[in-house]
């Protein structure tokens, strides 16, 4: 008897300490990824490029708070929040606040899916399939019925207040100690909102350096701003997998990125052109699904540098 049913008892064990370790544990384990990246003209110095990406607030999730705050201490150059801020239709207030020492330094935004709508509760396996299929709850402009709406307004007016340039599908320009920064940035392309041909066209001739900014890393986004010559590309909205296996990777990306660039620095080719790509594995979770397995959560400092 004891070999019989021994084994399955042990996967159980496993598996259970696995669930609480990965929500217990790792999805509250924050961490800074720190890149350098290759990208600047010849001459220019060094610019330090904080990305925040998936917050994923729920009212009350103190640490993540905290932790937020104490990345003002890194003094970045300039900070771009790549979306999805929200899990809460309370937790607007708690993102400006956590959010708020880092709103004293230049910054862009773009928002994703989340900032507009809220999760509902959902079987996490079929969620898992779902992702590896590229699906969504939502089409284009229209949500399906009984979706919740977030106070999406608000945050982009806290933002919008605090100075940072909202890149919602169109272009803007920081200055930071005389140099121009040309960024241009989409809409979610996950629920279809980007349109790349307000903005298409290529970074122009008036920046020192320029940039695309995209919460979900679809091809169609990569393509294009890579084919109209931007050297980096930031992203968020994989989670880096979210449950990665150790010496595999990533399961699923929730959008048609492949799953090798689920996370970190990577190179983006189409038409003999090459753009960095770098994807934020993000600091949250779904709500309904606070898991995270060989993938805590984190935030990235970039060190952009002249090419070689």
């Amino acid at each position: 008897m004891r070999a019989r049913y021994g084994v399955p008892l042990g996967i159980t064990a496993v598996g259970a300490a696995g669930l609480v370790y990965s929500v217990g544990f790792e999805a509250r384990s924050f961490r800074l990824r720190r890149v350098t990246v290759p990208v600047l003209p010849a001459g220019m110095r060094p610019l330090r490029v904080l990305q925040v990406s998936d917050i994923h607030m729920v009212s009350g999730q103190r640490k993540k708070q905290r932790w937020l705050r104490s990345l003002a201490g890194l003094r970045p150059d300039f900070v771009i929040n790549t979306g999805d801020n929200l899990s809460d239709p309370d937790g607007v207030p708690e993102v400006l606040d956590a959010l708020g020492p880092l709103m004293e330094f230049p910054g862009a935004y773009v928002f994703g899916s989340n900032d507009y709508y809220g999760p509902k509760p959902r079987n996490p396996v079929r969620y898992l399939f779902e992702k590896a299929q590229g699906r969504h709850g939502l089409n284009g402009n229209r949500p399906v019925v009984g979706a919740i709406h977030n106070p999406w307004e608000d945050l982009r007016d806290g933002f919008d207040g605090a100075g940072w340039v909202n890149l919602t599908n169109t272009r803007g320009t920081l200055k930071i100690e005389g140099v121009e920064i040309g960024l241009t940035g989409l809409d979610d392309p996950h629920i279809k909102r980007d349109r790349y041909g307000r903005v298409a066209g290529g970074p122009g001739t008036g920046a020192d350096f320029s940039m695309g900014v995209v919460h979900a890393p679809y091809l169609r986004t990569l393509d294009a701003f890579t084919g109209d010559g931007y050297p980096l590309i930031l992203a968020g909205h994989t989670h880096g997998g979210q449950l990665r296996i150790p010496l595999y990777g990533a399961l699923v990306t929730n959008c048609d990125l492949d799953t090798d660039r689920a996370r970190g620095l990577s190179r983006h080719r189409v038409d003999g052109r090459v753009s960095y790509l770098h994807v934020s594995a993000g600091c949250g979770t779904n709500r309904y699904t606070p898991v995270r397995f060989a993938c805590p959560p984190e935030a990235s400092l970039l060190t952009l540098t002249p090419t070689p």
